[in-house]
């Protein structure tokens, strides 16, 4: 049957070519910038992408309303192929530039560089530097969250639930912000590929695939794979959060002081603490009844947690594009949004509905987030 329907569909394609009248009146040409290199000295790369529906070919290329030699595009580009630009200009540190694309049929495509600096190279030097940074601002601040396990432990089961819901409105804050950041970028650089759209289709994925594998993970207690999934919703999220870091990185848009490492550092503080609360519910370790979990379990939960951000600042100093970030802060969404669904049950009272201080639960974890968040400075 399925495969029947499938014929079905790609008869129809076919002969829908030949019976709809061609498309008449002017061309569509539409041009995105998807990447932009200052190099020294004197060259501008700039990555574009074709999102319209009809091939565009670069005639000219203005910058700041003067014409400049450029090397590639002289074929047309078609749709949603991708074509590097590089434009010989001496451009100066800290100055803002308008480039200008000028069509083969006259239409005009402007990028605006607010303020001009070197782009640095991917060397091995520069990319390890990056990856300690998203060590920085990743794992070792999970692994301080962690240390709070004992004290957790010792609050007691009304206390435990607090702190499931305070775990439940962490990961709410992080949904809504990474969604409302995600569903920005998409609508301003990813318009080949869906722009919004493709968003959602990351955060849909991630969300069934989550919810498909989640009884699959090894793990012999309710608790350690509530830990884990919940590990695994901020981790991805964290490579959204690194992608972020790393592409500000590339283009010299991000100050990196010590505000902004202090602030991440805070930030994420309060994810590692989420991943260690339904721990408090595994009994102590043999022998060493003053541990609730083996060091081996939070350094993995930490790695799973926090490491993505090392594999996003690599990423976004590298590769990123705006359809990338789209897409993985989609996927972050899905992946926290499937973690809230397993863990808001849990918070219920056996009479139903949610007492008084699991509200307020919800509400700090929210409230938390917030405030630390206000201390990255970006």
């Amino acid at each position: 049957m399925v495969a029947l329907i499938a014929t079905g569909l790609a008869v129809l394609a076919a002969l829908a070519g030949s019976v709809l009248p061609d498309r008449t009146g002017p061309p569509v040409e539409s041009l995105v910038v998807e990447r932009t290199v200052l190099s020294a000295p004197g060259t501008i790369e700039l990555v574009v992408r074709n999102a319209g529906p009809d091939p565009v070919t670069v005639a000219q290329v203005s910058v700041n309303d003067a014409f400049v030699a450029v090397t590639g595009g002289e074929q047309p580009i078609g749709r949603l192929a991708s074509e590097t630009l590089r434009l010989d200009y001496p451009w100066e540190n800290g100055l803002p530039y308008t480039v200008s694309l000028l069509t083969s049929t006259g239409a005009v495509i402007e990028h605006a560089i607010p303020m001009a600096a070197a782009t640095p190279a991917a060397t091995s030097a520069s990319l390890l530097q990056v990856a300690l940074l998203g060590v920085m601002i990743g794992v070792v601040p999970v692994l301080l969250g962690m240390t709070t396990l004992p004290l957790l432990r010792r609050a007691g089961p009304t206390a435990s639930r607090v702190l499931m819901a305070l775990t439940v409105g962490l990961l709410a804050f992080l949904a809504v912000d990474a969604g409302i950041e995600g569903l920005e970028v998409g609508a301003a650089g990813a318009a080949a590929f869906g722009g919004s759209m493709l968003f959602v289709l990351g955060a849909a994925l991630a969300f069934l695939l989550l919810a498909g594998t989640q009884r699959l993970i090894p793990d012999t207690t309710r608790a350690g794979r509530v830990a884990l999934l919940v590990a695994i919703g901020i981790g991805v999220h964290n490579l959204g959060e690194g992608l972020a870091v790393g592409s500000a990185l590339a283009v010299g848009e991000l100050a990196l002081g010590t505000s902004l490492v202090v602030g991440f550092a805070l930030h994420n503080t309060t994810e590692g603490m989420a991943v260690v609360a339904p721990l408090t519910a595994l009994p102590p370790v043999p022998a060493q009844p003053d541990r609730t979990v083996r060091p081996g379990r939070l350094l993995l939960l930490a790695i799973v947690a926090g490491g993505p951000a090392v594999v996003g600042t690599v990423l976004g100093a590298t590769l990123t594009t705006e359809s990338h970030a789209t897409f993985l802060l989609g996927l972050g969404v899905g992946a926290i949004v499937q973690v809230i669904v397993l863990l808001v049950p849990q918070l219920r009272r056996p009479e139903g509905g949610l007492d008084l201080p699991v509200a307020a639960g919800l509400g700090a974890g929210v409230v938390l987030m917030y405030v630390t968040g206000l201390l990255v400075a970006a």
